[in-house]
This record gives structure tokens, C-alpha cells and sequence, in this order.
């Protein structure tokens, strides 16, 4: 009696040559819950309190998100080719700019945002660490948008699911009618939700600066490392999974959850930055 897939058009509109898929408009989702939540963060400490030349505005916010879409989409096109098919691309380099055909790494997106708010603090010359501080509590919605899009294009289903699950689903598109668990929506609400009401209450606080960037590290990594027991590795990297016991995102968690706790050992530890007065 498990649920079937209720096969969505991954097409939300056709406007004559033209088609806008709802995977482009959850990120578009993706970047207004970052511009809405940022807008709030601004009242947040230690950025309501900084007064002066050195005074965080909505334009900061607005410079911060385009540098993170092409982060996002240099880093995370760049990091599935990397960490997910090297053979393939080292093959057809060319294929590299074809994103229309899919494939994007969350990791690879990562680290494309650290550098591009690297250049934005270093640009502005504010504190690194309080730039990635300020973004790390706005970036799970807007992970979770993406997950919708996962699920409406019925890609990166989950694992054989027991009989008895009530919420199981069936995927026909992964070729077969087995009730599978709907990894994409455990994804939506740990990496998501839960990773989005953690780090903003803890962020609401004045922390150490570092610790929440750490927090994000940490809590992503975990949650991740989590959702990846449920969720089916691509075809091509079942063979890792074998011979190692985990896949390719768990792999990459690993690194993510040591460099949380190191960052966070070393923000408790460092002499804090001293407040600017108005």
C-alpha cells in the first residue's frame, strides 16, 4: 500500500519556446528567503550595534547574495564534476558548461561561497568569519527549496523502504515499482528546517566569532551524513558504497563535521574582536 510519485510536471510554465522549470524557481525561492531572512539578521548582534563607516546595510546583503549565486553555481557545477564523475569530464571537458544537463554538488557550492564572501569581506574589509557568521543561519530554507525541486523532478529518491512504512513511496523512474524511502523530504526537514531553527536561535545570541560557521559545519554535516543512509547513491558510485560502507556524500560530510569541531575549539579558545564603538 505504499504511495506513489505523483509524477509533477517538471515544467512549471510554457510560455512559447520557452520553459520555466520548477527547479529554476526554487532557487529563485531559494535566493528571496536569503534576501528576506538576511534583511532580518541585519537587526541581529553584533551587526545591529556597528555604527559608522563600518555599518551593515541591506546593500551588503544584496552584495553578499549575487556573489553567492555564482558562487553556487560555479562551485556546485565544479564540485559534482570533481567529486561525483572526474573520469567522465576529464573525458569531455566540454560537458562542463552544459548545466542545463543537470548535475550540481552542494559541497562544490560550498566552498564556491566561501570564496566568493572571502572576496566580498576582504573587498569590504570586514572580518571574515563575521561575514560568514552573519550567512550561515540564512543558507538552510534556502537548502530546503531545493529539496522541493528535488522531489518535483522525482531525482535522488532513497533506499528500498520496509513494507510496513506508512509513507513509503514508489519512484517509477528509478526503474522499478519498490516502495522507497522519500529521501528528498527526510533531506527538506533535517537540512532544512531543523538546521534553520537550530543556528537562528543560537544565532539570535552573541557568539564567538567563528562558532556559528562552525555550528553550520557541524549541524549540516551530521544531518547530512544522516539522510544519506535513506537515500540511493547514483548508479555509478554504488561500487563506493560497497567496498567503503559509505557513500560519496557521506565521504564528503566526513572533512565538513571535523573542520565544524576544529573551528569551533579554535573560536572558543581565540581573543574575541573588541566591538566597535558608535
Amino acid at each position: 500500500m505504499a504511495l506513489m510519485y505523483p509524477r509533477i510536471d517538471p515544467v512549471a510554465v510554457h510560455l512559447g519556446p520557452v520553459s520555466i522549470h520548477w527547479y529554476g524557481i526554487t532557487y529563485l525561492a531559494a535566493f528571496g528567503l536569503f534576501m528576506f531572512l538576511a534583511s532580518r539578521r541585519l537587526r541581529h548582534e553584533p551587526y545591529a550595534s556597528i555604527q559608522g563607516l563600518g555599518a551593515w546595510s541591506r546593500k551588503d546583503v544584496e552584495d553578499m547574495l549575487f556573489l553567492g549565486v555564482l558562487g553556487v553555481i560555479v562551485g556546485g557545477r565544479l564540485g559534482y564534476c570533481l567529486f561525483y564523475k572526474p573520469e567522465y569530464y576529464l573525458t569531455h571537458p566540454l560537458e562542463i558548461f552544459a548545466v542545463w544537463l543537470g548535475g550540481m554538488s552542494f559541497h562544490g557550492g560550498m566552498l564556491g561561497v566561501i570564496v566568493a564572501q572571502w572576496w566580498f569581506a576582504r573587498s569590504r574589509g570586514r572580518p571574515f568569519w563575521q561575514v560568514m557568521d552573519f550567512i550561515a543561519p540564512c543558507v538552510p530554507p534556502g537548502l530546503a527549496a531545493g529539496r522541493v525541486g528535488n522531489f518535483i523532478n522525482g531525482e535522488l529518491w532513497g533506499r528500498p523502504a520496509p513494507d510496513d512504512l506508512p509513507w513509503a513511496m514508489v519512484f517509477p523512474q528509478s526503474g522499478s515499482m519498490v516502495p522507497r524511502h522519500p529521501s528528498q523530504v527526510y533531506q527538506f526537514l533535517l537540512e532544512g528546517l531543523l538546521l534553520f531553527v537550530v543556528l537562528w536561535l543560537f544565532a539570535r545570541k552573541p557568539r564567538p566569532q567563528a562558532q556559528v560557521s562552525a555550528a553550520f559545519l557541524i549541524g549540516y554535516g551530521l544531518l547530512r551524513f544522516i539522510a544519506e543512509y535513506f537515500r540511493e547513491p547514483d548508479a555509478h558510485l554504488v561500487a563506493l558504497q560497497q567496498s567503503t560502507g559509505l557513500t560519496m556524500g557521506q565521504w564528503l560530510c566526513v572533512p565538513m563535521v571535523v573542520a565544524g569541531i576544529a573551528l569551533w575549539v579554535w573560536a572558543a579558545r581565540r581573543p574575541q574582536p573588541v566591538p566597535a564603538r558608535p
